[in-house]
């Protein structure tokens, strides 16, 4: 169950490490001159995959609604697939442009699909934890792609003689999760929760039996069907309360309409806003500026030779791998707040100190060699003080500050604003590299403080805090309704009665009905 959202992280996790150690291989370099020597043409190789990336995304939550989450997820991992294979077997930098695009959506879309489809199939207990390991996953596939590159680097040699296939075999990789996927995905059920939403009550029922190994008419079958079924409802009248005069049977036009209702209402923007500015700061502290360009970097500071960088780039790949596992233990202990705060002071010191060693010692590294290697280290430190805070912190963050009405769609707000943010970091990194060296660290040592400042006055502490808690730091009382519906409404589909009969503790009831004969609620009836 869990290989899923596994294969839609490290897919995530590799696109982004992989075309930089890549475009530093003597092969790559004779091949595709124009790109890898120029920082314009690199940074938009770079830059293309987030942009496809932010396409995937932003639409995959109405495809996935429509279509079914198993049939969206197919259909990313055959973008993967074909942008994959074009840039392995590219003769032409067209054909990486495209491929890297290509593929952009496909991860897109597997990120923001994949979690869904495993949260959703998952038993309650292990929901939290898969959506936890998203961030650690894509970190693990980052260093997968920083170290593989790393001994591919070696084919026919690192110089002149160097083959083709120490690029290209990283490529190639990279498609192999999602053959798995396209294939693994036919032999795994639909989502329950898509096949309820679709009126499909029944196969629903045979997909939890079967995703449990419990025979169909099992109380536990039965209790999470009526929980799913409750949702569902919920989620309809919530439609049906804010939009009254929208037509229910079109799918596309109720997807728009509450994206739409996301900036209409005055708490629902404050805290859309808050998500994407979150992953704004998240993005300007620099951090996929190293994570894409470790390698260049590497060379900057005196590593020249494409192993010994590719070398210290795989370190930060283990770095930030480790680095998150604590971090995800422990930020439900020590807060958001202070662990993203701690994290924006180290990650500004460490920039600050980078540039500075860049700016005195970097015209002559062969005399500074001490200096260069300090230069690496605060580089590496950086990216401990990233991956202990703001990588997963700002992800748990946005899907927090929202009520249950408007979660979904307001959490994809954030993701879009994540991948968009990355794009333009992406694109200008290699050509801030050439043009202000030194300055260019000074320049996210200042976004990464002032991120800081951002969460110490504008952003509540999430930690613990019930949905009626967040809803009185946003002064509102949406929480408190979508509650009081929620409860309604298991209490309409039967949940509440089935489970007090299994408890013991049920009591007769009665109906209570509409003036149209529908029912609102079913309430207790004394003995």
């Amino acid at each position: 169950m869990l290989t899923f959202h596994r294969f839609g992280g490290l897919l995530y996790g590799y696109q982004q490490g992989v075309i930089g150690q890549a475009a530093v291989m003597h092969s790559f370099i004779e091949q595709f001159p124009n790109v890898a020597n120029n920082s314009t043409n690199l940074g938009w190789l770079t830059s293309i995959l987030q942009l496809g990336g932010w396409a995937g995304a932003l639409t995959s939550g109405v495809f996935a609604q429509v279509f079914s989450r198993k049939y969206t997820m197919f259909w990313g991992a055959l973008w993967v697939i074909l942008g994959s294979y074009l840039c392995a077997g590219a003769s032409a930098p067209g054909y990486l442009y495209a491929g890297r695009f290509f593929t952009g959506i496909g991860v897109g879309t597997l990120s923001a699909v994949g979690p869904l489809y495993n949260a959703e199939l998952a038993p309650p207990e292990l929901r939290g934890f898969i959506i936890s390991m998203q961030h650690l996953n894509t970190n693990i596939g980052l260093m997968c792609a920083y170290w593989i590159s790393y001994g591919t680097n070696y084919i026919g040699g690192t110089g002149a003689g160097q083959s083709s296939m120490s690029w290209r075999t990283p490529m190639i990789v990279q498609g192999v999760p999602a053959v798995c996927l396209a294939l693994g995905v036919w032999f795994m059920p639909f989502s329950p929760r898509f096949l309820v939403s679709k009126g499909k009550d029944a196969q629903a029922i045979k997909s939890i039996s079967y995703l449990r190994n419990l025979s169909e008419d099992h109380p536990l079958v039965r209790a999470e069907f009526l929980e799913i079924k409750a949702d569902a409802e919920f989620e309809d009248r919530i439609y049906k309360q804010r939009f009254p005069n929208m037509k229910a049977d079109s799918e596309w036009g109720r997807e728009i309409v509450q994206y739409a209702s996301l900036f209409k209402s005055r708490d629902a923007f404050k805290r859309v806003t808050l998500a994407g500015m979150v992953m704004f700061f998240q993005q300007w502290t620099g951090i996929d500026s190293i994570l894409f360009y470790a390698s260049t970097i590497f060379q900057s500071l005196g590593l020249t030779s494409s192993s010994s960088s590719m070398l210290a780039t795989g370190v930060i790949g283990i770095l930030n791998t480790v680095t998150t596992v604590p971090a995800i233990l422990y930020i439900d202990k020590l807060g958001r707040k202070p662990m993203m705060i701690t994290g924006s002071v180290g990650m500004t010191i460490c920039q600050v100190i980078v540039g500075v060693i860049i700016a005195t010692c970097g015209q002559d590294w062969l005399a500074h060699k001490a200096a260069g290697w300090a230069a690496v280290v605060f580089v590496w430190i950086y990216v401990v003080n990233y991956a202990a805070s703001w990588g997963p912190g700002s992800w748990i963050l946005i899907a927090e500050i929202f009520p249950l009405s408007i979660r979904a769609k307001g959490s994809s707000i954030g993701v879009s604003s994540n991948w968009m943010n990355n794009f333009v970091i992406a694109l200008i990194a290699p050509r801030m590299l050439d043009s202000i060296g030194w300055g260019m660290y000074i320049f996210f040592a200042c976004w990464a403080a002032l991120g800081g400042v951002f969460i110490y006055f504008f952003m509540p502490e999430t930690k613990g805090k019930t949905l009626e808690e967040m809803d009185q730091v946003f002064g509102s009382n949406t929480s408190v309704e979508d509650t009081e519906m929620l409860a309604r409404a298991q209490e309409d589909v039967g949940l509440v009665q089935f489970v007090e009969e299994l408890n013991g503790t049920a009591t007769p009831r009665k109906h209570v009905e509409d003036d149209k004969g529908g029912p609102v609620y079913s309430e207790h009836i004394s003995v």
